[in-house]
């Protein structure tokens, strides 16, 4: 894993429940502005839903994006 991908996962971990950052909003939050494409990747590719609630990042028009589990799944969590 990358160094980028762990700082990622560390910021998704302090997204508080209820609440929710885009994904322009995460890289930025990472210190790479233009890497929002890159952050989506690195979600995808996350495995651990308790610890990374990556359900908790959405498009910067609101809209939910891709999950892993679904968009059913993501809308319930």
């Amino acid at each position: 894993m990358t160094a980028f991908a762990e700082l990622v996962y560390e910021v998704v971990s302090h997204i508080p429940r209820g609440t929710c950052m885009t994904y322009a909003g995460l890289a930025q939050a990472c210190g790479r502005p233009k890497a929002a494409r890159a952050v989506g990747n690195i979600l995808n590719k996350n495995r651990d839903f308790k610890r990374v609630p990556c359900h908790r990042v959405v498009r910067l028009d609101g809209s939910l994006g891709g999950y892993v589990g679904g968009l059913k799944k993501k809308i319930a969590l």
